[in-house]
């Protein structure tokens, strides 16, 4: 029985992170076509660019985790990783300019445009940021974890 349940706990565990970096794409995806579509906050140059790396994610990892292919991870990361990067310096020209007053403009919107501020200091660009930093987490090494049929 314990040959069974150590088996299984490994399928389970990439199961489990498949799933969730699958959940925080949609989760991200919805949540930027809600704050666009129906509260109708304009986006960002650098809030494109963040939904352009975000959005094929849920596509990617949906079906990954429905096909169990722990190999997307090779094509994921590297999308997660700009996306992020993107998020990092929108979040710091929020963050950092904006309170100098150095900021830049990007666009018809600024990008240090803060339509969300949850206590004082989770914004949009912020919540895109955790949002590819826990798809990385979940996906770090998994390509690595080979199921055993």
């Amino acid at each position: 029985m314990s040959a069974t349940s150590n088996s299984e706990k490994p399928a389970r565990s990439v199961d489990t992170r498949l799933f969730i970096a699958w959940a925080v794409s949609v989760i991200a995806t919805l949540g930027s076509l809600y704050l666009s579509e129906i509260k109708q906050f304009l986006p960002c140059d650098l809030c494109w660019f963040q939904r352009i790396f975000m959005y094929p994610l849920t596509i990617l990892l949906g079906i990954a985790y429905f096909k169990d292919d722990v190999g997307i991870a090779k094509y994921v990361l590297p999308l997660s990783f700009i996306g992020g990067g993107i998020s990092l310096y929108h979040v710091t020209i929020q963050r950092i300019f904006s309170a100098t007053g150095n900021a830049v403009a990007c666009g018809k919107v600024p990008c240090y445009t803060d339509y969300l501020n949850w206590f004082g200091f989770i914004t949009i660009p912020l919540l895109a940021l955790i949002a590819f930093i826990i798809i990385i987490v979940m996906l770090w090494g998994i390509g690595k974890t080979r199921r055993k049929d």
